[in-house]
């Protein structure tokens, strides 16, 4: 190894191939089963709620429906960098094996669930979020081990590899909860204990640990205000898109903007607080970087583009698209699943080439690239009508899976590759922070835009809708005058949400072909199409604006390339 390389990186030496496989094949599952659970959650609600005897759609229920939903995101985005810092300083190897044990644990916790009711809601959401602490070790500390096992040549493919594992992962698991729901609810969380055990022995017998330096201290003050401001403008932005008063969202309420004002005073004092601190928790020096910081800052933008389309896409075909061509709602959320798999593919596909190809040529292309495409899908969507042709929706999916995969992979690797060794586990986590935070802050903004859409058009043409078939203009009123989130919800939880919006004893006053026909598959689908496109534009069209700022500041990571690399005898020098 040259002299140059171990100046440059200190912790470098000679790394054997078999160990470095074996790295990527453990971290890679690490990060499969996390973020699968960060969705199989979401198609398997009503499976789950049916099963604890709960209406998640009832008036104070809501709380629980979004908490599982969500705590899971907001627990690992606020903790990433605190246990990537530890990492650094404790060894990256322990506080990643530690998070496979925590996410197992809790994992087997909320599949024998023994209550029903609220109280087992309340134990689902706790249990969940403890869930999302293993997986912010996991998370936190994969990308840095990784980078430890690999030449920096070799690092775009194999960060490309777990980063898209971990993408794909939450893809995937809409497909796992739509199968094994209907069978079991328990199994959406029974199914990562095996795993998570096989993951366990595997990751404390194989995974050697780098020297860390144990000349640090915790900084308190700055973990604490940064997970404060961090929960703080997560819970705003949660309980931002809930009804408030009179509201259709809660925007105005002094809980949330309160939780947002404190969110905001947190992260200011937290950013001065480091700057004075003899030892801080994340050097802001690290954002001198360009590429570290420009990257970041893309990895934000990207993941605020993609974060709320795939709950916009499940509200799509489950309230719209799948019940007008003949599924039932009790079987869209399956089948939204199986729909959104070219979103997947183009991920799988795109991921790891690209991370391959930035080794060679460096990651600016590729990462500016990936995101024109994605807003030139977003804009593509954006044309379709809610009644799509599959062939024309399914190939614009595979087109943004594509493009983000091209972004991502490339993306991470130049990230890790601008950190010095000695920062790796907290600038990862810091990555990973800014996209859990830009997924959950995508959410916020794209349920808010579709649902300002909804309130301008639904309300009229629902209540002329249920009058023509019958329903009393006092009901029919009432009912279209309801919170539009409520609606969302319903579509997205594969419930009928006529039949929800109703309830049976409007329904069992109705005239049979009246009643039949309002819970048949066409009526809701044909009130909801012009209001919820209407609120799907705007929606989209920030995912495309956001997205081209992206390419922008990717564009200015610089034209940085890898060293040239040479290897022999089963290791991979750096060569100046």
């Amino acid at each position: 190894m040259s002299v140059a390389a171990a100046r440059r990186d200190p912790q470098a030496r000679p790394r054997s191939d078999r160990y470095k496989w074996l790295v990527l094949s453990n971290t890679t599952l690490g990060v499969l089963m996390a973020t699968i659970d960060t969705s199989i959650v979401l198609i398997a609600l009503p499976d789950v709620f049916d099963g604890i005897r709960i209406d998640p759609l009832a008036p104070g229920n809501t709380f629980y429906l979004l908490w599982m939903i969500l705590g899971f995101m907001i627990v690992t985005s606020v903790l990433v960098v605190s246990l990537g810092r530890l990492g650094d300083m404790l060894g990256r190897v322990k506080m990643y094996n530690l998070g496979f044990v925590v996410y197992t644990f809790f994992s087997l916790l909320l599949s024998i669930t023994w209550f029903s009711g609220t109280a087992a809601a309340t134990w689902l959401v706790v249990m969940r979020l403890f869930q999302g602490v293993g997986a912010a070790f996991l998370i936190a500390n994969s990308a840095a081990i990784l980078t430890d096992a690999f030449p920096e040549h070799q690092r775009g493919m194999a960060l490309g590899i777990n980063q898209i594992a971990g993408i794909a992962g939450s893809f995937i698991g809409l497909v796992l909860g739509g199968l094994l729901g209907p069978i079991q609810w328990r199994l959406i969380f029974i199914i990562s204990v095996p795993i998570g055990i096989f993951g366990s022995v595997w990751a404390y017998r194989q995974l050697r640990e780098i020297p860390v330096h144990r000349d640090h201290h915790v900084d308190w003050s700055g973990n604490l205000s940064f997970a404060l401001g961090l929960v703080a403008l997560m819970v705003g932005i949660t309980y931002g898109i809930q009804p408030y008063g009179g509201h259709e969202m809660g925007w105005t309420s002094p809980f949330v903007d309160g939780s947002l004002a404190l969110g905001v005073a947190s992260l200011v004092a937290f950013a001065r607080l480091e700057r004075r601190s003899s030892d801080p928790m994340f050097r802001l020096a690290l954002f001198r970087i360009r590429a570290f910081s420009a990257g970041s800052i893309s990895t934000l933008l990207a993941a605020t583009g993609r974060g709320g389309l795939m709950f916009t896409m499940v509200i799509w075909l489950q309230g719209i698209w799948l019940p007008l061509h003949g599924y039932g709602f009790s079987s869209t959320p399956l089948w939204a699943g199986i729909a959104l798999l070219p979103l997947t593919a183009g991920f799988l596909l795109a991921g790891p080439l690209c991370g391959y190809l930035s080794d060679r040529y460096g990651s600016r292309g590729f990462t500016v690239g990936g995101m024109i495409g994605s807003a030139i899908s977003f804009l593509a969507l954006d044309a379709l009508p809610a009644d799509f042709p599959y062939v024309a929706f399914g190939a614009l999916l595979l087109l943004n899976g594509l493009s983000m995969g091209a972004f991502s992979a490339p993306n991470r690797a130049s990230v890790m590759n601008a950190l010095p060794p000695e920062h790796r586990g907290v600038g990862s986590g810091m990555n990973s922070t800014f996209q859990n935070s830009g997924q959950v802050l995508s959410i916020g903004i794209f349920f808010t835009l579709m649902i300002i859409g909804l309130s301008r058009t639904l309300p009229p043409a629902l209540r002329a809708g249920l009058v023509t078939h019958g329903v009393p203009g006092g009901v029919a009123t009432r009912v279209a005058g309801l919170p539009p989130v409520t609606t969302l919800f319903a579509s997205f939880l594969g419930y009928n949400p006529m039949a929800k919006l109703l309830g049976p004893r409007v329904l069992a006053s109705l005239p049979k072909g009246a009643a039949t026909a309002i819970l048949g598959r066409r009526f809701f689908p044909d009130i909801i199409q012009r209001a919820f496109v209407s609120g799907l534009h705007p929606a989209l069209d920030f995912a495309a604006a956001i997205c081209a700022i992206a390419a922008v500041t990717s564009w200015l990571r610089g034209s940085y390339r890898p060293p040239r690399t040479a290897s022999g005898g089963g290791e991979a020098l750096v060569v100046d």
